[in-house]
C-alpha cells in the first residue's frame, strides 16, 4: 500500500526547505510556520545567537512543550484508568 507523499515548499528563519511526508500541505506549512515563530521569538529576545543556535534553542523549547503535553496526557490517562476499570468489573 503506497501512501501519497506530499511535498510542499516553505520559509524557515530565512532559508528555504522542501518537506516531504503524508501530512497535508496546510498542516507542513502550519509547523514550518511554528518553528518559524519560535526562531523568531528567541532572536528577538537575544540577537547575538547565531542561526545554529537559535534553531537549536527553539528545538529544546518544543521539546519542552512536547515533554510536558505528554505528562499531562499520561496523568489524564492515568485518572481515566481506574474508572474503565471499575466500569468492567461492575458490569
Amino acid at each position: 500500500m503506497n501512501e501519497e507523499v506530499t511535498r510542499v515548499d516553505v520559509e524557515i528563519y530565512g532559508e528555504y526547505y522542501t518537506l516531504k511526508g503524508s501530512s497535508t500541505p496546510e498542516e507542513m506549512i502550519a509547523l514550518a510556520q511554528y518553528v518559524n515563530r519560535k526562531m523568531q521569538q528567541l532572536s528577538g529576545r537575544n540577537t547575538r545567537l547565531t542561526k545554529a543556535q537559535t534553531a537549536v534553542l527553539a528545538a529544546l523549547n518544543i521539546a519542552d512543550e512536547l515533554k510536558k503535553l505528554q505528562e499531562e496526557h499520561d496523568n489524564m490517562v492515568r485518572m481515566l484508568e481506574p474508572e474503565s476499570k471499575n466500569d468492567a468489573e461492575n458490569s
